[in-house]
């Protein structure tokens, strides 16, 4: 059965992405993931931003860091519906920021040092596959 809702929608009534959702919606990228796609998004958990120092995240959600923080999103994101078998033939994937996530499927699938929790959920303009950790763009590329 396939999800009429979009990555967004799918994502909030999940409950467990409410800093995600105001991340995506800061950097306004709402629009963007709410759009035709289709997206593969890994998507950090509330416990997974919850790594993050407090004071690193509330910085990136403030309007003057908008840029950088739609940078760390868009890192999440790969064009096209990439299902978990999918990704599990690949060793990297070019995201929609413009770098490369590295994708190993060894032990479970690790995309960077994020492991991959649920696999495959499904939306109506692409797929979410929820990690336990916010991956994050090399330094250098975000500049």
């Amino acid at each position: 059965m396939s999800n009429t809702k979009n990555i967004v929608e799918t994502a909030i009534e999940a409950g467990s992405f409410k800093t995600l959702v105001a991340a995506v919606t800061a950097a306004g990228l709402v629009e963007t993931l709410s759009g035709t796609g289709p997206f593969t998004v890994f998507a950090p958990t509330d416990e997974a931003f919850a790594k993050i120092p407090a004071e690193t995240l509330t910085d990136l959600l403030k309007p003057e860091n908008k840029e950088k923080l739609a940078g760390i999103l868009t890192y999440h994101v790969v064009s096209g519906k990439v299902m978990a078998a999918d990704a599990a033939k690949l060793t990297e994937a070019a995201t929609v920021n413009g770098q490369k996530i590295k994708i190993d499927a060894t032990n479970g699938v690790k995309i960077n040092d994020a492991t991959v929790t649920t696999a495959d959920v499904e939306a109506s303009n692409g797929v979410i596959h929820i990690i336990d950790t916010v991956l994050m763009p090399s330094a250098a590329a975000q500049a």
